[in-house]
């Protein structure tokens, strides 16, 4: 059956809810689903189907400066992206509470994002172990060596950031998944990532799933890779993202 999609917002967030009908009143594994940069939650509704599909309620937030709340990027560069990223760890209770309001806050709570949305969701990772597990399709575990990259390539265009940009992007290191992570504490963790991807680099996930999907704390690692891809997610990808979250939930049951 087709899931629903119900318009809702929270406090001040844009969501679409995406639930079976018959579900809709139940209390069942959640989903929150973050988009990426400059793209918003109707460009991850497809994803979201999938997921529902598989019996989840799935949450779909616009992020800070994004989609219904859209504003200019701002002109110094990488303020609006660290921003956006802020807001969504910011209102990431926001959403629970709500979900515990309406008496449909299950035990069985997963995170997962594309791009900036898989960067949000290592971030949750490393502080909330509440969270069951998550899905990362090119997002990078390590915010701080992303704000290195951001740094480099500004260099190389000659754009100017603060002389003080990694004080001000100083809270990252507190979210930061490859410094911590047996934070992880062996929770199912699905990683994408095309090696020819443009925008977050291939090796900083390739990296952090060979340092620590040995350790006790990294069992629940799993990594697919593609040696042509770049920054992009197709169907089949979606597919098995929401394979991986059904299967995990439903080993939560055992």
């Amino acid at each position: 059956m087709n899931p629903i999609i119900l318009k809702r917002t929270i406090k001040n967030i844009p969501v679409l809810e995406v639930v079976q009908k018959e579900l809709k009143s139940e209390k069942i594994p959640v989903v929150i689903y973050y988009h990426g940069w400059q793209t918003s939650k109707e460009l991850v509704l497809t994803q979201g189907r999938k997921m529902a599909k598989k019996g989840m309620r799935v949450l779909l937030p616009d992020a800070m400066n994004h989609g219904e709340r859209k504003q200019p990027v701002s002109k110094i560069p990488s303020f609006t992206f660290w921003s956006s990223i802020y807001g969504n760890l910011f209102e990431f209770d926001t959403l629970i509470e709500h979900l515990r309001k309406r008496e449909l806050l299950s035990d069985k709570l997963a995170v997962g994002g594309v791009s900036m949305g898989g960067m949000t969701t290592c971030a949750l990772l490393a502080k909330h172990p509440e969270i069951t597990g998550g899905i990362c399709l090119m997002g990078s575990p390590a915010p701080p060596e992303y704000g290195k990259e951001i740094s480099r390539r500004a260099q190389e265009y000659h754009y100017k950031l603060p002389d003080d940009y990694f004080d001000l992007i100083s809270w990252v290191n507190h979210y930061d998944l490859s410094m911590h992570p047996e934070k992880l504490a062996g929770r199912p963790l699905f990683f994408w990532h095309g090696e020819k991807d443009e925008k977050i680099p291939y090796q900083q996930v390739a990296k952090f799933v060979e340092k620590n999907k040995d350790e006790s704390y990294g069992k629940g690692i799993v990594f697919r890779a593609s040696s042509e891809k770049r920054h992009m997610v197709e169907v089949p990808l979606m597919e098995e993202a929401a394979e991986f979250l059904s299967d995990m939930m439903e080993s939560t049951l055992q």
